[in-house]
């Protein structure tokens, strides 16, 4: 039996520079340290941190008032970082440069007298921060069959924007149904889908039509990993969304004769790693390593950061 192991896959800029604010906030203040929603999505990453000492929580009253507070990689609402600042909470913003850079152009659409369509996921945690950025402004539209129940916008121009995790061909029949509907509907200068969530659905376009079955690693609260999965099966290839290798089964494995991995862009290596051996445990042999291009990409850390690892250097 043969594995393909996609890369790039895992760990994106915005998750390696999220778990860092974290363990060096840690480093500088001791636990606890209070961290607004899960700083990333998966649960291998959450409990790892927590062990170390930070406290996940989706409400604010549950930190204690002077309290060190992480924004997590999702992004808030300016309703959070108001209520923050009345608690008095010391806020470091590890939110993803990308998903802010969705959140200025909320304002400046708005500003330029735009109606916006935002695409993304009800209920999910950097759809709320964005909603947030403008309520009741931005028109949310969850699937195509939104589309038709929309109101005639009163707004000249019309832009969509859309949460940085989506799958790129879903959120393209989305487009092409909004502009069907709305003919004066503009694109956005530039994509809101992130480029790790791009390159990982490349890879897996590139290793389905190749596999018999297809692994992909992280958690069923991840957007972009549900986004995998669901671009392997689109492609005609069995696709499951696994943890870890615990989760591998002898019906997912049956008739395998080329399997498939990747990992979503929250998922530690460490779990793929333990995919492959379970894997090679069960008859792979072989493993050819795809990769459609480098990812060099990284952020820089948050300014509050900064400032809080030079007071502590400064204090000895």
């Amino acid at each position: 039996m043969k594995a393909l192991l996609a890369s790039p896959r895992g760990f994106c800029a915005g998750v390696d520079r999220a778990i860092e604010v974290v363990e060096q906030t840690l480093e500088i203040f001791g636990p606890p340290v209070y961290v607004r929603h899960e700083i990333v999505h998966n649960e291998h990453v959450v409990e790892r941190l927590r062990n170390k000492g930070a406290v996940f929580t989706d409400d604010l009253s549950e930190v204690p008032e002077g309290s060190v507070l992480i924004f997590s990689a999702h992004g808030v609402a300016p309703a959070v970082r108001d209520e923050a600042k009345s608690r008095g909470l010391r806020v470091i913003d590890a939110t993803c440069p990308l998903v802010t850079k969705i959140h200025l152009e909320v304002h400046k659409y708005l500003k330029r007298g735009y109606g916006i369509f935002y695409i993304g996921h009800k209920g999910h945690v950097e759809t709320e921060g964005t909603l947030g950025e403008a309520p009741g402004r931005l028109r949310l539209v969850c699937e195509v069959a939104d589309v038709d129940a929309l109101a005639e916008p009163p707004e000249e121009h019309l832009i969509y924007l859309t949460q940085t995790t989506l799958s790129i061909d879903e959120t393209r029949d989305i487009v092409d149904a909004l502009k069907r509907r709305f003919p004066r509907l503009s694109d956005p200068p530039t994509g809101d889908i992130c480029y790790a969530t791009q390159n990982r659905q490349d890879a897996i376009k590139e290793i389905a039509p190749r596999c018999d079955v297809m692994f992909v690693i992280g958690s069923n609260t991840s957007s972009n990993t549900k986004s995998l999965r669901q671009v392997a099966e689109s492609l005609g290839c069995r696709a499951y969304l696994i943890g870890g290798a615990e989760d591998i089964t002898d019906e997912m494995m049956a008739g395998a004769k080329s399997v498939g991995v990747t990992s979503g862009a929250s998922a530690p290596e460490d779990r793929v790693m333990g995919v492959m051996d379970e894997l090679r445990r069960r008859g792979v042999i072989d493993v050819e390593n795809v990769k459609i291009r480098d990812e060099d990409m990284t952020f820089m850390p948050p300014r509050e950061l900064v400032e809080l690892r030079m007071a502590h250097a400064a204090a000895g």
